[in-house]
């Protein structure tokens, strides 16, 4: 017989429908409300390294990266960027501060688009033109990148600090600058390091344009911190349908905001599930070490690609029910766990044998996964 595994025939609920937004190509990665939430991330090693930097962008990939940006802030940099754009497998961003040149040198090298901050670069207003004939004459989009640490003096000037009325007007004045010289495709970013502050700019922007917005909260922190603080941004944000691409900004290495950025589309159904594990949080009920056991599953699966739902439970009174739910389950308890499969216990073994039981399920339930149903869309396993 055949049994629905994971990914649903209908489509899955989301919190909100999407702000409808102007719509543009990054390299092969569509941007705006008619194309999936993306995914980037910005190296960490010096992009004059060119080895080195495709190197980590391979990486990235591999964990699921869908855009990467390189920073350029010297002529080595910007010398390494036809190289690096022509060779990743995912399009790249060339990040400019401070030196209007290499804006020109990162669309000249082909690069599939291009990250400008106004507020320091010099003289930056009057080389709008120039910028957008330039980026129009190679098809390349610009991010106007604002940020709460280098906002426009004029800004600081008249806001007194980087409040989110001043990020948002920055951006919109820039943006208004391109659109003057008839380019429009423009995604607009106004990260802050205070989530509260970051959303009510983004909030601002929302109701005053319909550009893409590329979500940050920047400086965001050490990997646990800045978890935080992305993961309540970006959900009180797309809550609101607000948001077409997204980067974790972590004290960390580059492939965590992957992983967190990835989680946190996943979590709101912006993206195809992948392996979940659900876990209870453990009480005076439990009768197995279920933190033990949880963080054993999930290292054993790690990798795991098909959407399967695995629950790892530590009592009677949620754990059945849970297992039952779920794709794969424990129930534990008594020194020993039933195992479920798509609701039906189909073995009981001793406590010592559940993590071995449990990969093994899984790994046999990813193998007898068939192509996708023609009709539902959903994919199936089959079960002898």
């Amino acid at each position: 017989m055949t049994v629905d595994l994971g990914m649903p025939a209908a489509p899955a609920p989301v919190l909100a429908e999407r702000r409808k937004t102007r719509q543009l190509q990054v390299g092969a990665v569509g941007v705006g409300s008619e194309f999936p939430v993306s995914v980037q991330s910005m190296t960490t090693t010096n992009t004059a390294d060119i080895n080195g930097t495709l190197q980590q962008i391979a990486e990235l990939t591999a964990a699921g990266c869908d855009i990467v940006r390189v920073a350029c802030p010297s002529a080595d940099d910007a010398e390494a960027l036809p190289a690096i754009a022509a060779k990743s497998q995912i399009p790249v961003i060339a990040d400019i501060h401070f030196q209007p040149k290499y804006v020109f040198a990162a669309i000249e090298a082909g690069c599939a688009a291009v990250r400008v901050n106004p507020g320091n670069i010099k003289k930056f207003d009057d080389k709008v033109k120039e910028i957008a004939q330039a980026a129009k004459d190679h098809g390349t989009p610009i991010r106007i990148g604002v940020n709460a640490g280098s906002l426009d003096p004029r800004l600081m000037r008249k806001y007194g600090k980087a409040t989110p009325e001043a990020l948002a007007e920055s951006a919109l004045w820039e943006a208004s600058l391109f659109a003057e010289h008839d380019f429009q495709d423009l995604k607009i970013s106004v990260k802050h390091n205070d989530p509260v502050v970051m959303v009510r700019a983004y909030e601002i922007l929302a109701e005053s344009c319909d550009y893409p917005l590329h979500l940050g909260v920047t400086e965001a922190g050490p990997a646990f911190q800045g978890t935080i603080k992305s993961a309540v941004a970006f959900g009180a944000l797309l809550r609101q349908g607000i948001g077409d691409t997204i980067r974790v900004s972590l004290s960390a290495p580059p492939v965590e905001e992957i992983k967190v950025g990835t989680q946190i589309l996943q979590s709101l159904n912006l993206r195809p599930r992948k392996l979940e594990i659900v876990s209870c949080p453990s009480c005076g009920r439990a009768q197995v070490d279920v933190y033990k056991l949880a963080e054993e599953v999930t290292a054993g699966l790690e990798g795991m690609e098909v959407p399967l739902r695995v629950a790892v439970m530590g009592c009677v009174v949620n754990g059945p029910g849970e297992a039952r739910e779920a794709d794969l389950g424990v129930a534990s308890g008594n020194g020993k766990g039933q195992i479920f499969v798509k609701g039906e216990v189909i073995k009981t073994v001793p406590e010592h044998q559940i993590v071995e039981t449990l990969i093994e399920e899984a790994m046999r339930i990813a193998e007898d996964m068939e192509p996708a149903d023609d009709e539902t869309g959903a994919p199936v396993v089959t079960v002898s």
